[in-house]
């Protein structure tokens, strides 16, 4: 799903907040996620982070790294390895697209955040993202703080 998608309702697990910050978000793509059970237990209880997580195309296939999805509290011998590889479901057509990009602009893929839909399936909400520069970033923080000024003389006139 690109582009025009209706923005989802379902309860968020874990967000990249970071990502924001340091990539200037392109293009936005829903995911499904391969999970184990433990695992998505874990996410129910909201223990996962998408710090310095990345996906990429391998094979046809688009998989994530680094996203650390804690061990269930409750589980046993059968816990998952927090930091393991998973696989993202995408359409044939989303992966060639994003392969292209990927390799030809030296855009990025970044998670940036896990969700639940309504039908209770976890998804992953990827960007293709550039990277920004230094200067970028203290320009996009001086227009945040002129936008929070802004509001504050508003709302100290009225």
């Amino acid at each position: 799903m690109t582009g025009a998608k209706k923005e989802s309702t379902g309860k968020v697990a874990a967000t990249n907040r970071k990502a924001y910050h340091d990539y200037f978000i392109e293009e936005k793509f829903e995911a499904g996620i391969v999970l184990t059970g433990t695992e998505v237990k874990s996410l129910r209880d909201g223990r996962a982070t998408l710090q310095d997580s990345y996906a990429s195309v391998k094979d046809g296939e688009v998989f994530l790294y680094h996203c650390h999805i804690s061990p269930y509290s409750h589980g046993n011998l059968m816990n998952h390895d927090p930091l393991r590889v998973r696989k993202l479901l995408l359409h044939k057509k989303e992966i060639n697209k994003l392969l292209g990009k990927t390799q030809q602009k030296g855009l990025t893929l970044v998670p940036l955040r896990i969700y639940f839909s309504e039908r209770g399936k976890a998804k992953v909400e990827l960007g293709l993202a550039k990277g920004k520069k230094q200067y970028d970033r203290r320009e996009s923080i001086k227009a945040r703080e002129a936008g929070r000024e802004v509001e504050r003389a508003i709302k100290e006139r009225k």
